[in-house]
């Protein structure tokens, strides 16, 4: 299996053809009516929980894909995921994707590790991706996941030297190892910086099921409860629930902290963004868009392909100007980040 970095590929990749899903199944963009023909299509995405519009990891991936586009003029496709679907109904859609002549095809989330795994040997000339899961191996297959610990615990550090009450929250989406990383990187940062500052942590629910990257209500309950408790910058790694937490932090005027995209550039967050201190991002469109190039090259990524502070694929944004004007947040950002990529500060991940 032939293992290869991010950052020896840039590249591009798509252009969107619409699937026509049933009720009960997901919709996409399009750019071409053909439908069963085998040919040279390119990147198709299939969306995690939440799907496109979550102004998150979705949206991520989305931006990867119009990028893969606008360079390789080729069809595309994007397909929402369904409410209570099975691994079946998921490998069903990466099946139909690849029957159709797409390549690569991604699924985003690890919720997809099954059933890219089932594709996957169906279809061993197609090459498959899935984001934020290491376990599935097989030649035609890219491991797309990151060092979230890493982003996390810079996180940590800003919301350490902003906070007022000494006191922070974390919301995680579900309770499962990839929201672990978010969460023992951001309680690491904080710690080191200011060890006198106490982390509350709350998870909205046990499965991705029951909503947890889903819920922008329950993103709401959960981060008004901590405020409560004086948390006065909370920090989510819940999805499209994330969105519930940056309102409730706007409403009692404190500050949130986003994830995966740089929420205070999301449109559908513009009423919000002024309380949001800043964003623990990864780069799953470059992710998208690399797997993607690798594919038109000709030389196809495959196996644990890991974007971490390093290769600059995680790491904190600065768009929001009282962030990126706040000397004391910043140096102190900087000289965790220089010490993270030295080795000299090992970022736990659970």
């Amino acid at each position: 299996m032939r293992r290869v970095t991010r950052i020896a590929l840039a590249g591009t990749a798509t252009a969107s053809l619409a699937l026509a899903l049933s009720a009960c199944g997901g919709t996409s963009t399009s750019s071409s009516s053909s439908t069963d023909s085998k040919g040279d299509k390119g990147l198709a995405i299939a969306y995690d929980v939440g799907g496109k519009g979550d102004q998150s990891f979705n949206d991520a991936a989305y931006a990867g894909l119009k990028r893969a586009k606008a360079e390789f003029k080729y069809d595309t496709a994007d397909v929402e995921p369904t409410d209570g679907e099975t691994d079946a109904d998921k490998t069903q859609r990466l099946v139909s994707l690849a029957k159709q002549g797409y390549n690569p095809v991604v699924g985003i989330g690890y919720a997809y590790g099954p059933a890219v795994k089932a594709a996957a040997a169906k279809y061993p000339d197609t090459t498959f991706g899935i984001v934020d899961d290491s376990t599935v191996t097989a030649k035609n297959v890219a491991d797309l996941v990151f060092s979230e610990q890493e982003a996390s615990y810079l996180a940590g550090v800003a919301a350490a030297k902003a906070t007022k009450t000494n006191t922070v929250g974390f919301v995680g989406g579900v309770d499962v190892p990839l929201i672990h990383k978010f969460e023992a990187g951001f309680e690491q940062g904080v710690k080191d910086t200011k060890p006198g500052v106490k982390v509350l942590s709350q998870y909205l629910t046990q499965t991705a099921q029951e909503g947890g990257f889903s819920s922008p209500d329950k993103g709401k309950t959960a981060a008004e409860g901590q405020i409560e408790k004086k948390a006065d910058v909370v920090y989510a790694a819940a999805g499209l629930s994330g969105q519930g937490v940056i309102e409730a932090a706007s409403a009692k005027k404190v500050w949130a902290i986003g994830v995966d995209s740089d929420q205070y550039k999301q449109e559908a967050l513009a009423k919000y963004k002024d309380s949001i201190l800043t964003s623990a991002t990864k780069d799953v469109a470059k992710a998208v868009y690399n797997v993607a190039k690798s594919v038109k090259d000709g030389k196809p990524e495959s196996g644990i392909v890991r974007g971490d502070l390093k290769s600059g694929e995680v790491g904190l944004a600065d768009s929001n100007p009282k962030f990126k004007s706040d000397t004391a947040i910043q140096d102190a950002v900087k000289a965790a980040q220089e010490k993270i990529i030295s080795g000299e500060i090992k970022v736990k991940s659970s």
